[in-house]
């Protein structure tokens, strides 16, 4: 399926790291998807959800390579990006993390990213990990699915 069709339904999207990463750095592989996507974000026909986990898991290469301006283009678009909502992580995310984790032998940081994504009402959440696709309750969009044309 192409990636425009399958967001056609979608209004509140949450971004896993690795879109972002592949938005940021022009993965050639999925270089058209993810334009896609955040030219419907810029666009304002989608409003992006983003988390503290996904700034974090961003963050390291940059910081690791001391590359502070993609440390600043990583931050401006997870925190203040374009109709782009960052959420912080608060006791109910929590408590929704620690039981998506137990319920599903998810890693800490996957359960983080989808107790903020349920939590915030997303309509699905973009990633590529394909994992995901088994947790109940919320639209998992894996890229490695998708078609960009």
């Amino acid at each position: 399926m192409r990636i425009a069709e399958r967001l056609q339904t979608v209004r509140k999207l949450f971004l896993d790291t690795a879109p972002i990463i592949y938005f940021v750095e022009g993965n050639e592989r999925y270089r058209a998807a993810v334009q896609i996507v955040f030219d419907c974000i810029d666009r304002g026909s989608l409003i992006a959800v983003t988390s503290p986990v996904t700034l974090a898991e961003c963050l390291v290469l940059p910081y690791r390579m001391e590359r502070s301006a993609l440390v600043k283009v990583f931050s401006e678009l997870i925190v203040n990006g374009c109709n782009t909502v960052f959420m912080d992580i608060d006791q109910e995310t929590a408590t929704a993390a620690a039981r998506l984790r137990a319920e599903h032998n998810l890693s800490l940081a996957d359960s983080f990213q989808l107790a903020i994504a349920l939590n915030a009402g997303c309509d699905a959440f973009l990633t590529n990990d394909i994992a995901l696709k088994r947790i109940a309750g919320l639209d998992v969009i894996v890229l490695e699915d998708m078609e960009s044309e």
